[in-house]
């Protein structure tokens, strides 16, 4: 019932904002050398997660100190086969945090980046989905754009996408193996971003620590038997009381699928589930 009277309120129908702890209204404006941590999650994605641990390896950070937390479970071996293998991988200026998790609060996106949001001792945390990729300049040019910000949430002007992507495509079937891939440009096209979304949510670290993740939402931090879908994102920019701020943010790709392996469902209700994507994706006008 909380998760239901909580949508309802993000979508202003119920008064329920001062229910929840906010943010304190001032906060440090860092410069110099930053620490930013990545937070992604990955079930059955190891495909497109590939492409994001590579783009680490082939365009390290020079001038930012940057932490890739991955969360994943046993069960899904593949991903714990690609994460076995980039751990051997030493880049400069990246730490590898491979957090595993029991797949009932893996599949609740919310419990991790909860977690990481309290724990996190960077001054900045990207909630990030495991099919970005950071092209060169990305982070160093990210961490120039943050000296001396101290707004609550940012996201980037921009992205590069790919058009939908199906699974038996070269650039999937690519990283079916664990290995350093890496992209052609030339297939992704530019498109501005409006607001932050689920991918998309550069934090300030002093708000993680303070708030965490939907941290006082008790349905949030419970436990499914399948992965949900992430409504917890707009109730979390929702308890900030913001959208977020753009911020210039070079070189950042994004791979899009049409294949969702994450969610359950009868071969039917997947080709259906497919069928409204490419038609909702038809419809879209893309700068």
């Amino acid at each position: 019932m909380q998760e239901f009277a909580l949508r309802a309120a993000v979508s202003k129908l119920l008064p329920m904002r001062f229910l929840y702890k906010k943010p304190a209204s001032t906060r440090a404006a860092r410069k110099g050398r930053l620490q930013i941590e990545i937070v992604s999650h990955c079930w059955r994605y190891s495909h497109l997660h590939a492409y994001q641990l590579s783009s680490l390896v082939e365009h390290p950070p020079q001038d930012v100190d940057v932490t890739m937390t991955v969360y994943y479970a046993d069960e899904d071996q593949a991903t714990a086969q690609l994460l076995d293998f980039f751990a051997t991988k030493e880049v400069s200026n990246v730490t590898w945090n491979w957090q595993r998790l029991p797949a009932p609060e893996l599949f609740r996106r919310a419990i991790g980046r909860n977690k990481s949001a309290l724990a996190t001792t960077a001054d900045w945390v990207w909630f990030a989905d495991c099919d970005l990729i950071f092209g060169a300049g990305c982070l160093d040019g990210l961490a120039d754009s943050l000296q001396g910000c101290s707004g609550m949430l940012y996201f980037p002007a921009e992205e590069r996408i790919t058009t939908l992507l199906s699974g038996d495509s070269p650039m999937l079937q690519a990283a079916r193996e664990p290995k350093v891939v890496q992209v052609d440009e030339s297939d992704f096209k530019l498109r501005k971003l409006e607001r932050a979304v689920g991918a998309y949510q550069i934090v300030h670290g002093d708000v993680c620590r303070e708030i965490g993740y939907c941290n006082d939402v008790a349905a949030y931090q419970r436990p499914t038997d399948r992965w949900k879908k992430t409504f917890e994102d707009r109730a979390y920019r929702w308890i900030m009381g913001t959208h977020g701020e753009t911020v210039e943010v070079p070189s950042i790709y994004r791979i899009r699928h049409i294949e969702k392996g994450r969610y359950h469902g009868s071969k039917a209700m997947t080709s259906m589930r497919q069928s409204i994507r490419q038609r909702h994706d038809s419809n879209k006008t893309e700068d």
